[in-house]
């Protein structure tokens, strides 16, 4: 529970400096109303909600194991698996992400990223694991390339069959 207390207010202090640091952005002739601070201010305002939100909770669970009297420690189920060869995997499956992204295309990398890290996760071989795939890979292209308009690397590899 301190861990959780002290995490929020690490987020909270690093929202506060990489709030400061976007100050530095320069102006361009081309900023839209919102600027080009706009973004990383906003992103900078919601990891200090995440922060404080941490904190509200850790500090909401000790108020309620005081007023039931009992000990707000409760021993932790250990997770299974070492969190640092876990780690690692996890590092490896983005590394070859973005290994695989300009050969075949931003669409296929990210479906092939959900599916990865599900099954590496412990999620069942099921028809499941590739619908929600294929479904969150169209979800960030139609955020990305038709929400934001933002191009997405198509790949050498079907270089001229997708737009």
């Amino acid at each position: 529970m301190k861990q959780d207390f002290l995490s929020g207010g690490v987020l909270v202090a690093l929202a506060a400096a990489y709030y400061a640091a976007s100050g530095s952005i320069a102006e361009s002739t081309l900023s839209d109303e919102i600027g080009a601070t706009g973004l990383p201010r906003l992103l900078a305002m919601l990891l200090a909600l995440i922060g404080v939100a941490l904190i509200a909770r850790t500090a909401f669970v000790a108020l309620s194991a005081r007023r039931a009297r009992v000990p707000a420690e409760a021993p932790a189920e250990e997770e299974e698996g070492a969190p640092l060869p876990r780690a690692i995997g996890l590092l490896l499956i983005g590394g070859a992400y973005v290994v695989l992204l300009p050969f075949i295309g931003y669409f296929l990398a990210v479906a092939l990223l959900i599916a990865g890290v599900a099954l590496y996760e412990g999620a069942a071989r099921s028809w499941v694991v590739p619908a929600a795939a294929l479904g969150g890979a169209t979800l960030y292209w139609a955020i990305f390339v038709k929400l934001l308009g933002v191009h997405q690397p198509a790949g050498t590899l079907f270089q001229g069959w997708l737009l």
